[in-house]
């Protein structure tokens, strides 16, 4: 059996700046990845992605962005080019193509069963993300009469695409920026529209994240909260890392001819059903997006003009069922996000809802520890930018732990 202080689970952004906060401290550590260093990014995305950050904001410790561009929006095979130069910069020792099968408590520590053998660690942190498994709420029939369904994370091109229109579930990030590039490549493309956050690229000449962590939103913690339990479940912006910056919204969508109809509600093999909430969701986030604009704008000194980017227009009659049988649609992709896949812990560790309990990233069980996910610490935890200092907090922790158990090897 392999031995290690410290392992971490997941070769991201975030297991690898712990690995650059660890070594600076002189912890022994490892990290263990099931595919190549970023592997979520190479294989989990659509070829064309930007991050939805600009680039002075993603910055990961001991390595500030300093290319040509920090107002830009890194491609995503840049962004993975980039991972994988600091984490050779940081020497991080990177063990490929190791899958995790099992993490128990062993004597004071745990014991790890792996793809390549099994390994002694008195400390784990898991850094394998929040986008884990892929979340279909419900399940497509199957045959050869129905539509292919994908989830947004198998999704690569228009090109590699079966021919038709497109329906896309989903109108957060992933939802919005898949259907543009449908509709601009040609294809009809119908958006099933649910609660979703709605913000404009730029806000008064700053990118909006700039305002973002200009005023401290960025940075606050659950704590900080009326409704901790709503915060968590936001859905991420519509934004898209555009050259030019623009705005990828429900506006911008009608304008180039997609179609929006409200959330999907059932599925059969003849036909899909939608609710008739598309206006109740476009106005509550319209109207959420005007009081944050506000806020900016007092919080600039600016009066307040009223005005935000085009309103978005509740079509007069709007589509609630979708028969397979008139071919309007050849494909489903769902925009539906992710929930989290903890199996291989097998560890008293949970919530009664599945989730990971933790404080801060600190675990219930003593010498476990999360990292990369949403709210881990602060709102920002599960971005590029944002997982640096929740990496440097987990760090001291650990190294804490280490040496105040007499468990830090000499």
């Amino acid at each position: 059996m392999e031995q290690a202080d410290v392992v971490i689970v997941g070769a991201g952004q975030a297991g690898i700046a712990l690995s650059h906060c660890l070594r600076k401290r002189g912890t022994s550590h490892i990290v263990l990845e099931r595919g190549r260093i970023g592997e979520r990014w190479r294989s989990s995305t659509w070829r064309s992605l930007r991050l939805l950050t600009p680039n002075w904001l993603n910055a990961l410790p001991g390595s500030p962005y300093c290319g040509p561009e920090p107002d830009g929006y890194m491609s995503r095979d840049a962004f993975v080019e980039t991972l994988v130069g600091y984490a050779h910069r940081s020497q991080a020792p990177v063990h490929p193509y190791v899958d995790v099968l099992s993490c128990e408590q062993d004597g004071k520590g745990f014991r790890l069963r792996t793809t390549a053998g099994d390994w002694s660690a008195r400390v784990v942190v898991v850094a394998t993300g929040h986008c884990d498994v892929p979340s279909m709420p419900l399940l497509p029939q199957t045959g050869a009469d129905q539509p292919a369904s994908i989830h947004a994370s198998q999704y690569r091109s228009p090109d590699e695409l079966a021919a038709g229109g497109v329906l896309v579930v989903g109108a957060s990030s992933s939802g919005v920026q898949i259907a543009d590039e449908l509709r601009r490549s040609g294809r009809r493309v119908i958006l099933s529209v649910g609660k979703h956050t709605r913000l404009p690229r730029i806000w008064r000449d700053k990118d909006i994240f700039w305002w973002l962590y200009q005023m401290g939103f960025m940075s606050q913690q659950l704590d900080d909260l009326a409704n901790p339990d709503s915060a968590r479940r936001q859905p991420s912006l519509q934004l898209a890392g555009r050259a030019d910056c623009s705005n990828v919204d429900l506006a911008t969508l009608q304008g180039i001819g997609v179609e929006l109809t409200g959330r999907l509600t059932r599925i059969s093999n003849r036909a899909i059903g939608f609710a008739d909430d598309l206006e109740e969701s476009i106005t509550a986030a319209d109207a959420k997006q005007q009081r944050l604009l506000r806020q900016i704008d007092q919080f600039a000194g600016h009066r307040s003009t009223g005005h935000g980017p085009a309103p978005v227009k509740v079509p007069t009659t709007c589509r609630k069922r979708l028969s397979f049988a008139n071919g309007i649609v050849d494909t489903i992709i769902w925009a539906t996000g992710y929930s989290r896949s903890f199996s291989w812990l097998k560890l008293p560790a949970f919530t009664a809802d599945g989730e990971l309990a933790h404080k801060d990233g600190i675990t219930t069980v003593a010498g476990l520890y999360a990292l990369g996910f949403r709210f881990l610490r602060k709102r920002d935890s599960n971005f590029i930018g944002g997982v640096g200092a929740d990496a440097q907090a987990i760090a001291a922790h650990v190294s804490d732990y280490l040496g105040q158990s007499g468990l830090k090897a000499a």
